[in-house]
């Protein structure tokens, strides 16, 4: 076996506390602009937050691309090769942060002009400066993400934890300090989450070099640019950056039609957004997981251990987040209370969390979990075609018509996101079942 039970739990329970702390930043943000600019300043940093994810997206997906390649370098023992797969993905994704974080500086009220239309003086107010000062970031999150999946590859996920807690540290020191002490607004919140992210990216740097590492990254100014092995990661890391890039297209459509809902819809909306980003996080951690455990499987060209870990990985899921969810939902109320909302967002955002909570324990690990253990054995086109299909038909289809047809309001966005989710499994289901991905799953 390539992964004792010990190994296993020694990789995913730091990966369940990185994503806990990960979530815990835009957390922190919602609520202290909460505080510091009211509804306002939460319907802004929501807008954005949302293209932000869209924007970062791309380096992400490319991050899950060298993950993929450096894993099946590693099941190989192939370590030189994994080690220069790590440093042309930190050159790759770092040159499209820095050109995202261009456009980003240059277009930015254009941008949310044209997406949000008109939200609101106060709502604009705070989203452009918002996007301002994060889109800073951008090339420190592109470092931060690479690295992160480069440690994850080797089954070390503890080294990305102990960053995110630093980062956190940073974070929460510095809103606390430029909002209670300093009293500023959306910008005292902004640029704590910029230095912590600069920060982290800095460290997990520093750290990825030690020639101690299986994978090891050298000065990545002296190290060339090697168009083979980009052309590899970029054939795991395109489709799945188009596919991801495709579904927050789709949800800043739907944010749009959730604009026009009116402040409180957007504020709703945005706190159940946040809270129902901590349901999903170990399911997000053990898709991560599966990356590299899959990965090192397909390596090693043993399939029968590929789908034996991922039944065992996604009955963890369903296990974790089950428990999660239960717990989220007797505690909502209290959880809510702390976003200071008036009345009519408060029973709005109730109302979502109780949804998601449901939905999430039965349908989420097959449509979001599952599909990673594809993109790890290369089988990227299909995970790819079966999303963009589900978003644009189910997710941005079906929302318009049970918002502007039903009139079911911001719920009826929810509902539309659930069928999506159900689609979604179905499919990566049986295609998982079926054993479709099997001939993807060697080096080429």
């Amino acid at each position: 076996m390539l992964f004792t039970r010990k190994q296993l739990f020694q990789l995913i329970l730091p990966l369940i506390a990185e994503q806990f702390l990960a979530v815990s930043v835009g957390l922190v943000d919602v609520m202290m602009v909460s505080r510091a600019a009211g509804e306002a300043g939460i319907a802004g940093v929501s807008l954005v937050d949302t293209l932000n994810v869209l924007l970062i997206t791309l380096f992400s997906s490319l991050a899950t691309g060298g993950a993929v390649v450096s894993s099946q370098y590693l099941g190989k023992k192939e370590e030189d090769n994994a080690s220069k797969a790590g440093g042309q993905l930190i050159i790759t994704t770092l040159f499209f942060a820095l050109i995202i974080m261009g456009i980003s500086l240059i277009g930015n009220a254009h941008i949310l002009r044209a997406i949000y239309g008109d939200p609101g003086k106060d709502i604009m107010r705070s989203a452009t400066t918002y996007f301002i000062i994060t889109a800073f970031s951008f090339p420190f999150l592109a470092v931060y993400n690479s690295c992160a999946a480069l440690f994850r590859a080797m089954g070390n996920s503890k080294i990305s934890m102990y960053v995110s807690i630093v980062m956190n540290l940073i974070n929460v020191t510095g809103i606390f300090i430029m909002v209670f002490l300093l009293h500023m607004g959306v910008e005292g919140v902004a640029i704590p989450t910029l230095v912590a992210r600069a920060a982290s990216a800095i460290i997990i740097y520093l750290l990825i070099k030690s020639k101690k590492n299986a994978i090891h990254v050298s000065n990545i100014l002296h190290a060339g640019i090697d168009f083979t092995m980009i052309k590899r990661i970029l054939n795991i890391g395109v489709p799945n950056g188009l596919e991801n890039s495709i579904f927050q297209i789709g949800k800043i459509l739907v944010q749009g039609l959730i604009t026009s809902l009116g402040a409180v819809a957007i504020a709703a909306n945005g706190v159940a957004g946040t809270i129902a980003g901590f349901a999903l996080i170990p399911g997000s951690a053990m898709g991560l997981a599966m990356i590299t455990v899959v990965g090192r499987c397909v390596g090693a060209e043993d399939i029968a251990q590929a789908k034996k870990y991922t039944v065992k990985l996604m009955q963890l899921c369903y296990l974790i987040l089950g428990v999660l969810n239960i717990g989220i939902f007797l505690l909502r109320k209290p959880i809510v209370d702390i976003f200071a909302l008036s009345g009519p967002s408060e029973k709005a955002t109730l109302t979502l969390i109780i949804y998601h909570c449901i939905c999430c324990c039965i349908i989420w690990p097959l449509s979001f979990a599952l599909p990673n253990a594809l993109r790890a054995a290369n089988d990227v086109k299909t995970t790819m075609t079966i999303s963009i299909i589900s978003m644009w038909v189910w997710r941005i289809g079906f929302s318009y018509f049970l918002v502007n047809g039903l009139k079911m309001g911001v719920l009826g966005v929810w509902v539309a996101m659930t069928i999506d989710w159900l689609f979604r499994g179905i499919c990566f289901g049986l295609r998982f079942a079926k054993g479709g991905w099997v001939k993807h799953a060697y080096l080429r």
